[in-house]
């Protein structure tokens, strides 16, 4: 089906991105497929590998982070951060996708993200001793919030919410994470890069904050649009 002219001008900056994430999933589909078609044979749900993969985001965030363990801390997030990958894999493998699978999933990515940015504030708060990052890092906690609620909030109104947004949620991890791991070899005796996890969370606080304007200027754009097409309709039918 066709797309009208305003979103696809809205989506053409955003095909880069599109590709990119098509062929690293795509990639890490075939390395993982194995690994999940064996957890099938062992009786293991997607809904456990979600639960399971949550919860240890969740623990490496709240344990390592706070501590200021950025390195070890941002390996084992890594680590479970691919069950989110694990979980649709073992789906299609078992023809079980569902709402329900696309809702849990979706709500336990908001609690991962929560913890990250958390662990973050609680280490700004307490040994980073540095309430501007703490303000920062809640910042990007609560933005990353609202940007993913303005897409759901404008899909349940019926509008296509046609915009990808300069950072969204893949874009607010890997800066994140790979800053946090980067930063946390300052333990082992790298001079001055600890430096790369305010820059970063900066980045991403701007970035997520461009993209929660972009929704909302699209939203606006598409509520009226839509609005505008429902009253030619009923303005013809008289």
């Amino acid at each position: 089906m066709g797309q009208p002219a305003a979103i696809r001008a809205a989506a053409t900056p955003t095909v880069g991105k599109a590709m990119l994430n098509k062929y690293a999933r795509a990639f890490f589909t075939r390395v993982l497929t194995p690994f999940a078609a064996f957890l099938i044979r062992r009786g293991v749900s997607p809904d456990t590998v979600t639960l399971l993969g949550t919860a240890g985001v969740v623990a490496g965030a709240l344990v390592f982070y706070p501590r200021g363990e950025f390195f070890w801390g941002t390996v084992v997030i890594t680590l479970f951060v691919f069950s989110d990958l694990v979980d649709g894999n073992m789906a299609r493998q078992l023809g079980r996708s569902s709402r329900w699978g696309a809702f849990l999933d979706s709500t336990l990515d908001r609690v991962a993200d929560g913890a990250i940015f958390g662990g973050f504030a609680l280490w700004y708060a307490g040994q980073g001793d540095d309430n501007m990052m703490c303000a920062v890092s809640i910042f990007c906690l609560a933005s990353g919030q609202v940007v993913s609620y303005t897409k759901a909030r404008g899909e349940s109104i019926g509008l296509p919410v046609a915009v990808n947004g300069l950072v969204e949620r893949a874009e607010r991890l890997v800066i994140s994470l790979v800053a946090a791991g980067f930063a946390g070899l300052h333990k082992f005796g790298v001079p001055g890069i600890q430096w790369l996890l305010p820059i970063a969370l900066w980045i991403v606080a701007a970035g997520s904050l461009v993209t929660l304007i972009q929704r909302v200027v699209t939203v606006r754009r598409e509520s009226a649009e839509a609005e505008a097409a429902a009253r030619d309709a009923s303005g013809a039918a008289k």
